[in-house]
């Protein structure tokens, strides 16, 4: 009887498989912002080929990689000034993030986050506020307390002195 282990003929050895290839995606064009803005597509963008002179308002968040003079509303919304994009105008939103540079009065309802690439002159007016090692500011701070809804004032402030009769000259 022919045995494998004793014939001069080795053992055939199973082949391995080579494991399926996995396409390697290029890098991205950009860095988005470390924490996620709004949900994909609700989120506008400003080329940095782009330049804007004007009255900027919307009801979504907005990235500006170009150049805007004028003014930004986007009341509940956030705004994201790119590495590349230069702003002059005054500011008006719920969370500004500039890694960009910005000139102009700014106001969130939330924050305001400069990052360390990130240039900002003017007044910021916010609930908070983040300046990262390496960033440029030159302007003042005003910090506001969150805005909360108003339940009512208590009785105690409500209720005001009587006025007292003032004696009339003759």
């Amino acid at each position: 009887m022919w045995k494998p282990s004793q014939s001069g003929t080795p053992a055939p050895t199973p082949t391995p498989t080579p494991e399926p290839s996995r396409p390697v995606s290029p890098p991205p064009a950009f860095e988005p912002p470390a924490r996620p803005a709004a949900p994909v597509g609700e989120q506008a963008t400003i080329g940095k080929g782009l330049f804007i002179k004007g009255e900027i308002t919307g009801s979504e968040s907005l990235f500006i990689d170009g150049k805007i003079e004028g003014s930004i509303n986007l009341p509940g919304n956030r705004l994201t000034v790119g590495r590349n994009g230069q702003v002059s105008a005054s500011i008006t939103a719920r969370e500004i993030v500039v890694l960009g540079k910005v000139r102009g009065n700014v106001s969130a309802t939330d924050r305001v986050d400069i990052r360390a690439e990130g240039a900002l002159t003017g007044d910021v007016s916010a609930a908070r506020i983040s300046i990262e090692d390496g960033a440029f500011f030159k302007g003042g701070i005003d910090i506001r307390k969150p805005e909360s809804k108003p339940e009512g004032k208590p009785a105690a402030a409500a209720v005001s002195a009587p006025e007292t009769p003032k004696p009339a000259q003759s």
